[in-house]
């Protein structure tokens, strides 16, 4: 046999695997994986247009990243992802806790489309309870540490000139968003309706002032929270500074958890006015002590024992998820709040292999949305030290949450007594909860399918239909607004929403108004597209148009909108107005075309006609509260007219008092301007320039 015929042997599996990846990966990303080093990090993976598919972290990065590209993983979701890498980046850090960290700040960021994702944007709202002022020495001697002890001390206090300063006596407030150091904070709370409830409680047991410094500082006489027993009435001296402050200590403390304690000192005060027969402030104790009484007994699932505690129990089921979290603050349940994450059935979560480097899944679907939503929940809110959760955890990301927090965070898998009475609340909950999204999933799915069917469109699949709305808003002219509101995936896209302010138009003029917005909405889209048919290649970058073109309105308004279309050489039949019907009663809308198409009347019962509805009176509403607010902004500061140099307070008060506000100033002539008194000529030519 000679050497040319010499039949070289089958290779081996994983050499076949690695010659399999290396035909369907570019050279580069192949080059940066045999790179890597062996050290923690994060990757990121991305595809030929620049989305980010997937962030992972890594113990060994070399290890990690290898394992995709050196095993065959089929059909497989992660073998589809794999099969569209393009790109990869990485970033090395010093140690796990680092990269996990890093890894769920990138997944909330990027929102990359194989992870779990749990998206929320709002922030948790906190019962604030205001730092108090010191108060000064004269004012210390004066009240003898008891500031303004009676009327009589208040007036005299007034007579001298000393202001009552509302910062002497804290507030207690409902608040959301960055804390500062000096006030006291308690939360936080996983509704406002559990901030508001803590609140009442404050008013109820410790009688904690919740106006507004401005409405404190000028009261004369006590307002009707003093009346019906929910404030001290600081404002009007029915409490001394020091009584006050000690009611503000117990109040934190309450919040705190030292409800037993508190209760105590309390029964040990009012005894000890009572033998020195001081039987008013005896009396006004044992109010208190019935109200925290009474408050102790309705809290059923008060335990001292476990002061802050977070319950966790996710349920999975029809291919979507929901974690339910609970909340225990100070000993007392503040009530739970479910989260939904996107793409679960997508997520390709893994673990370090052995030491043949082969990656292998080793936790269940709720396992991986549980350790997601600790990892991304807590990068912005404090973890409590204990975690009940239906599902174990993994221990190094416990232990990353400990190196972040300074405090030790435990998790408890399988609780007994007080504890497993909250776990099966919150798994009952979960379950509540996830039934209730499935059946609103699938009731919007069978209106997105009879709005397609009734409108005999074209599309293959459901999920892909994009309906964007349009409505107009304004007060007799004032302040127009033109809103685009987005249906898609079955659910309004709240991030894709717009307002444009219309501007150059004859007040009042809704046809124009419509037809700016849609220029200025469609106009580059069509330039795009129009250049992408010449060149037969679609520019990176360049949206799409919707499927569905709504228009808050009957024949003007479409007709108007078909204008703009023909001008844009766009495709009429995506334009649909929506008609009121007769009396202009809801379930009598008709659809109108603008391709020439007879009206259609769907039915007041149809899904189709809802689903219409839905997206129409969105878009009403989100036109509306921007006009609102532009036209308040207006209306509170005047507009530009404080901004115009040589306008002051009174010559302003003046323009405002003759021409009705400033939409009547800026109708008005500069002849009618220069005719107010203090306005000189020059000066009105100014106003008109500033207002035009």
């Amino acid at each position: 046999m000679s050497e040319s015929e010499i039949i070289s042997p089958a290779p081996t599996e994983p050499e076949a695997a690695s010659a399999s990846a290396q035909d369907k990966h570019p050279a580069q990303v192949l080059s940066d994986v045999a790179s890597l080093p062996a050290l923690p990090g994060v990757y990121r993976y991305f595809d030929a247009l620049g989305n980010v598919l997937y962030v992972g972290k890594a113990i060994n990065l070399k290890r990690r990243v290898s394992s995709y590209f050196t095993k065959n993983h089929g059909g497989t979701r992660i073998g589809h992802m794999v099969s569209k890498i393009a790109r990869l980046e990485t970033t090395v850090v010093r140690s796990e806790a680092e990269a996990l960290l890093l890894e769920n700040n990138l997944i909330k960021t990027l929102n990359p489309k194989y992870n779990i994702l749990f998206r929320d944007d709002k922030s948790y709202p906190y019962l604030k309870i205001s730092a108090p002022a010191p108060l000064p020495d004269d004012i210390k001697n004066r009240a003898a540490h008891a500031l303004i002890s009676s009327a009589t001390v208040q007036k005299d206090l007034k007579i001298t000139g000393v202001k009552v300063n509302p910062d002497w006596f804290p507030r207690v407030s409902y608040y959301r968003g960055a804390v500062e150091k000096k006030h006291h904070y308690f939360g936080p709370y996983p509704s406002a309706w559990a901030v508001k409830e803590a609140i009442l409680l404050m008013q109820k047991v410790f009688r904690l002032r919740t106006c507004e410094d401005s409405v404190f500082a000028n009261r004369t006489r006590p307002c009707l929270l003093y009346q019906i027993k929910r404030c001290s009435g600081p404002c009007v001296g029915h409490i001394t500074a020091g009584d006050y402050a000690q009611d503000q200590v117990d109040a934190e403390r309450f919040l705190n958890g030292d409800t037993h304690e508190i209760m105590r000192e309390l029964e040990t005060r009012m005894m000890a006015h009572a033998d020195k027969l001081e039987f008013e402030q005896a009396a006004e104790l044992r109010n208190q002590v019935a109200a925290l009484s009474n408050v102790l007994h309705q809290q059923s699932v008060d335990n001292v024992s476990d002061r802050d505690v977070d319950i966790l129990a996710v349920k999975v089921q029809g291919g979507r998820a929901c974690v339910n979290l609970a909340m225990v603050r100070g000993g007392r349940h503040l009530g739970d709040r479910p989260y939904f994450p996107v793409h679960v059935e997508d997520a390709a979560d893994w673990q370090d292999g052995d030491e043949a480097d082969v990656p292998v899944i080793l936790r269940s679907v709720e396992m991986q949305v549980l350790d997601a939503f600790i990892a991304q929940h807590y990068l912005n809110v404090p973890a409590p030290p204990s975690l009940v959760v239906s599902v174990p955890v993994d221990k190094g990301l416990l232990q990353a949450l400990s190196e972040q927090t300074g405090v030790k965070v435990s998790a408890v898998h399988n609780p007994r007594e007080q504890r497993r009475v909250w776990l099966e609340m919150a798994q009952t909950n979960a379950g509540l909860q996830l039934a209730r999204l499935l059946a609103e999933e699938g009731s919007q799915q069978a209106r997105t399918r009879a709005l397609v069917e009734a409108l005999d469109m074209a599309l293959d699949n459901l999920e892909d239909l994009r309906v964007e709305c349009f409505d107009i808003s304004h007060t007799a002219g004032e302040c127009t607004q033109a809103s685009c509101v987005v249906f898609h995936h079955h659910k309004m896209q709240n991030a894709e929403y717009r307002r444009f302010k219309i501007n150059d138009i004859t007040p009042g003029d809704d046809y124009a108004a419509m037809r700016q917005v849609l220029l200025r909405r469609y106009g580059k889209l069509a330039e795009a597209l129009t250049l992408a048919k010449q060149s037969g290649e679609t520019p990176a970058g360049t949206g799409r148009l919707p499927d569905l073109v709504l228009v808050d309105g009957g024949k003007g308004q479409v007709s108007m909108a078909r204008e703009v279309f023909e001008q844009l050489g766009l495709d009429l039949s995506l334009i649909v107005g929506v008609e009121k019907g007769e009396g202009r009663r809801i379930g009598l809308e008709e659809l109108v075309f603008a391709d020439g198409r007879d009206k259609v009347y769907l039915g007041k019962d149809s899904a189709a006609l809802m689903l219409v509805a839905q997206i129409r009176d969105e878009a009403h509403r989100f036109a509306i509260t921007g006009m609102r607010a532009a036209r308040a902004k207006v209306r509170m500061d005047g507009g530009k007219l404080e901004e115009i140099p040589g306008i002051g307070p009174k010559r302003r008060a003046r323009l405002l008092q003759r021409f009705g506000g400033v939409r009547g100033v800026a109708l008005a002539s500069t002849d009618d301007i220069a005719s107010v008194e203090g306005i000189s000529h020059e000066l009105a030519e100014e106003i008109y320039r500033a207002l035009h």
